[in-house]
């Protein structure tokens, strides 16, 4: 075989086989914890007042970091019970029936690898069967808490309600196939050699 076919082999021999490496190795790192499904869901509107809000996670939760709050629609929170984490779940449950309106629910938790996220999102409850309550005096409080850039990229790319697949499994699956690639590519290359 000539010294430049063989470079030539060589040279894709190793391209294939750093690229194969770059994307397995990646795909543990963008696997953070977020938020799955939600019990009252994004934006639902209830004919009933839940008594419960259940969040479950990607990865399981460090209880001693956990938590949970509910608001109304003044930015008063609601008195719920402490958060209640089982694995991947967290929650509370509500101490009142709430009023028709809309709600507000803000987390913050962190992985048991240590990873923070936090975010927020709304229902609301319609009961038909309820007195409409006349509208409560204001009263200053703070603000529930709000999501970070970062843990609104990862909550759009896992919306809550959706599978809850993991995209890394393509990238691992990619990097396998390279790997083999190369490897074939060096065999046929060898017994190309052999014959001449």
């Amino acid at each position: 075989m000539p010294v430049p076919a063989r470079r030539t082999a060589a040279l894709v021999v190793t391209a294939l086989t750093a690229v194969a490496l770059l994307l397995v190795p990646a795909s543990p790192a963008v696997a953070h914890n977020s938020l799955l499904t939600a019990a009252p869901a994004k934006d639902a509107v209830l004919t009933a007042p839940p008594d419960k809000i259940t969040l479950k996670f990607l990865q399981k939760l460090n209880p001693a970091f956990t938590t949970i709050t509910l608001s109304d629609a003044n930015q008063r929170k609601v008195p719920t019970s402490d958060p209640v984490v089982t694995g991947t779940t967290g929650a509370v449950t509500v101490a009142q029936a709430l009023p028709n309106g809309s709600y507000t629910v803000a987390y913050r938790v962190v992985s048991t690898d240590g990873h923070p996220v936090q975010g927020s999102y709304r229902f609301t409850v319609a009961d038909p069967t309820a007195d409409t309550p006349s509208p409560p005096a204001a009263t200053p409080t703070a603000p529930p808490v709000q999501a970070t850039p970062a843990a609104l990229e990862s909550s759009r790319a896992t919306a809550v309600g959706t599978d809850g697949q993991s995209p890394p499994v393509g990238l691992t699956i990619t990097g396998a196939a390279l790997a083999a690639l190369a490897v074939i590519t060096a065999v046929l290359l060898r017994r190309r050699a052999r014959r001449r």
